[in-house]
């Protein structure tokens, strides 16, 4: 009998598409608009990247911090209210020709922070609203509607920037965002007990220093950190090898990177019967063992190139890290106390946003010295790295959902 998904639940998956949305929407259109609008050349348009991202490492661990510190559906109500604020206020400035660059990248900037927020608290809160047996279903749900948006939103802030003006694409991002708002007033969260306040150190080390000693949660951590690094290597150097070496057009790389949301979408769907059809700790080893075979399939671009094996590359690359991240989640959301289980996620995705930019300075370094062609091997043998980690820890004697820790 297929699990079922509780009401509170579903208000925030709808919630959770509306906000993915507005955020793809945003981020999509703020380069298109410093481009075409404000005439941004490539540092203009790296600033703006780095003020979109930055949050990520800055305000993981002080929103983790205030997840298990406060009712997680007020952190999302203020986070998605700071993301409807920005891009209401990119609005107003884009309609009354005073959007400059720097004013772009702070609203960006205070975007990101709110998407920061509501990306911590989410995974925390789905425990308190979700069966046991339902987090992967709800996971997948989750992601499904983040790969909708990765997948859309891009194409949609182009089409809209380009046939309707770029105050048209922030219009529906900003209504996205308070749809959003409207959906997690309806939510009712359970109540939990208030943690006692402490100094915020002490609470930022004991969420790092709970992941580092969990055996099951420490060979997660170092997986993603790798795949991360590994991931940005191919980033940096894929567009330029794929134009130098394989000689596509820009449409043909256009739609080689299509194929990445194509196989997020697929991945998220399978999911819940990649979970039922094996035991679990072989379910969470789907995703680095596929990414072996994605790099593989762009490794053989060096033999054979076609463009068609840059295609199931990247499918490859959606589908199974996307099973990954959905398994990966309900296994720390099973280990981790929900009191805990704000700055666990939040030591996650520091971790992982902190990988980011040493992968693509690492890309960017290699393909300066030794080519693009480089990076491919150097991405492989990462990939290769992280599967060998996960695969000989031991997540790979789980047969069920652990009980979670004290």
């Amino acid at each position: 009998m297929r699990p079922h998904l509780p009401r509170p639940f579903l208000n925030l998956a709808w919630s959770n598409l509306a906000a993915q949305s507005a955020e793809q929407l945003s981020l999509a259109a703020a380069p298109l608009v410093a481009v075409l609008a404000l005439g941004a050349g490539p540092g203009e348009v790296g600033m703006l990247a780095a003020a979109q991202t930055l949050p990520f490492l800055l305000a993981s661990m002080p929103l983790g911090m205030l997840a298990d510190r406060m009712p997680r559906r007020q952190l999302m109500l203020w986070a998605e209210g700071l993301r409807a604020f920005s891009l209401l206020a990119m609005l107003a400035a884009l309609l009354s020709s005073a959007l400059t660059i720097a004013w772009l990248a702070l609203l960006g900037f205070l975007g990101a922070i709110g998407t920061v927020g509501f990306s911590v608290a989410a995974p925390a809160l789905v425990p308190a609203l979700v069966p046991r047996g339902s987090l992967a279903l709800a996971n997948s749900r989750l992601e499904l509607a983040r790969s909708a948006a990765f997948t859309a939103g891009p194409a949609l802030a182009g089409s809209l920037v380009s046939w309707a003006g770029a105050a048209t694409a922030f219009t529906l991002a900003a209504v996205l965002s308070t749809f959003a708002i409207l959906l997690l007033l309806r939510l009712l969260e359970p109540s939990r007990p208030a943690s006692p306040a402490r100094h915020p150190l002490v609470e930022v080390r004991e969420g790092a220093s709970f992941v580092w000693r969990e055996p099951m949660l420490r060979p997660m951590l170092v997986t993603g950190v790798i795949f991360n690094l590994s991931w940005f290597v191919l980033q940096a150097a894929y567009v330029p090898y794929a134009a130098r070496v394989l000689d596509m057009s820009a449409e043909t790389i256009g739609l080689t990177l299509a194929m990445l949301g194509a196989g997020m979408v697929a991945g998220a769907m399978v999911t819940s019967r990649v979970v039922a059809a094996m035991p679990f700790g072989r379910a969470i080893q789907v995703g680095p063992v596929v990414s072996v075979l994605a790099a593989l399939a762009m490794a053989s671009t060096l033999l054979i190139p076609h463009a068609a094996l840059a295609a199931l590359s990247f499918v490859l690359f959606g589908a199974g890290p996307m099973v990954w991240t959905i398994t990966s989640t309900t296994l720390r959301q099973s280990v981790t106390a929900g009191p805990m289980l704000g700055r666990v996620s939040a030591v996650f995705l520091t971790a992982n946003a902190g990988a980011r930019p040493l992968g693509a300075a690492l890309g960017g370094l290699v393909g300066s010295t030794y080519g693009e062609s480089a990076c491919l091997l150097v991405a492989l043998a990462g990939f290769a790295i992280q599967a060998f980690v996960i695969l000989g820890s031991r997540v790979t004697s789980l047969r069920s959902l652990p009980v979670p820790a004290a």
